[in-house]
């Protein structure tokens, strides 16, 4: 028989001012006395500084350490500094939280995602995205043994990266479908149970779409909520199949190409739009609901040119190239990528 093991978080916290309950939360957990902060130059002044003082009040012995990017050499360096710990704190937004997966999976220990931002969901999926001299890898990995979302702190970062999060949810419409595709065409392997939640998380937040507002904690818990169900999706499939197809392709081959690129859920949203359109699917729809919450929705508004938008939907195939999805194997011409990107308005 095929077995699979499907992980989840033992715990998730969610709402204002959760941090406090991370004393309590290692008291119940068994967590013994050694704990590694993982976190950046920003989000230490943010969150890392209150917990750690939460922390040391409680007895533990924290080590701090503060990365600035998210390669593999942060990844060693991380595994090697954090190797004696009990358990690892990452507290911070994506790059943060994906290292700090590769370490504590390395390192055989919990680890306790601690996000400051709504972005993207890698809070709680059993996937890390590191960067690499080609872009950035999708690699397996443990999932969070446990979440903490403040939706206090969340709700104050730039708006920018709630605004991205909901977009990286949107895209799930996509890529379930590039994932019905695939099972249809080639075989792939289908989980009906976790197509239907990740369609049912991208659908219900594009419902609320209105509630979506600046520096409001309601907003950021709604975001939250729906990263949470998407990264549980991932979790069910056993791969990023739910949440990720043809639009997360663009938005990697975007990051290969333009000089400058957006925000990773920002591009995905973008080419949500596309890939939507590509699909005969209603684009206009998930256009008008990125619109609706200040979401990227053209070339310009991510600040790329727009010949690399063109570029990236041309090398999009290429990249991850075991994945089937609408832009098949041989990908788009010129002509047809030009095509898309003008009726969809993206430039």
């Amino acid at each position: 028989m095929d077995f699979r093991n499907v992980q989840l978080p033992r715990e998730i916290h969610t709402g204002k001012g959760v941090l406090n309950e991370i004393p309590n939360l290692c008291e119940k957990l068994l967590i013994p006395d050694n704990i590694t902060i993982v976190t950046g130059p920003t989000t230490k002044k943010i969150a890392a500084d209150y917990v750690l003082d939460l922390l040391v009040d409680k007895g533990y012995n924290v080590n701090e350490i503060i990365i600035k990017e998210g390669t593999q050499d942060t990844v060693d360096k991380v595994i090697e500094e954090s190797k004696d710990s009990n358990a690892i704190f990452g507290i911070g937004g994506g790059r943060v939280i994906d290292v700090s997966k590769m370490a504590a999976t390395n390192n055989k220990i919990p680890l306790i995602s601690v996000p400051t931002t709504a972005a993207h969901d890698g809070i709680v999926s059993p996937r890390a995205s590191i960067k690499n001299k080609d872009g950035s890898v999708s690699l397996e990995v443990d999932a969070p043994f446990a979440l903490i979302a403040d939706s206090e702190i969340i709700s104050q970062a730039p708006y920018r990266f709630l605004a991205s999060g909901y977009a990286d949810i949107i895209s799930n419409l996509t890529a379930v479908e590039d994932w019905k595709l695939a099972n249809k065409l080639i075989n792939d392997p289908f989980s009906d149970s976790a197509a239907a939640l990740a369609t049912l998380t991208a659908h219900t937040l594009m419902d609320q779409a209105d509630v979506i507002r600046l520096g409001n904690c309601v907003s950021a818990e709604v975001v939250v909520k729906a990263l949470i169900s998407s990264g549980i999706a991932i979790s069910i499939a056993g791969n990023s199949r739910p949440a990720s197809g043809s639009e997360h392709k663009f938005s990697h081959a975007l990051d290969i190409i333009a000089p400058h690129p957006a925000l990773h859920g920002e591009q995905c949203g973008v080419g949500t739009i596309m890939m939507m359109y590509l699909q005969g699917g209603d684009w206009r729809c998930v256009r008008d609901a990125l619109i609706k919450v200040n979401a990227p929705v053209n070339a310009k508004e991510l600040g790329i040119d727009d010949e690399y938008i063109i570029q990236a939907l041309l090398k999009a195939h290429t990249i991850r190239h075991e994945r089937y999805t609408i832009l098949g194997d041989r990908g788009l011409t010129y002509e047809a990528a030009q095509n898309i990107a003008t009726k969809t308005k993206v430039i």
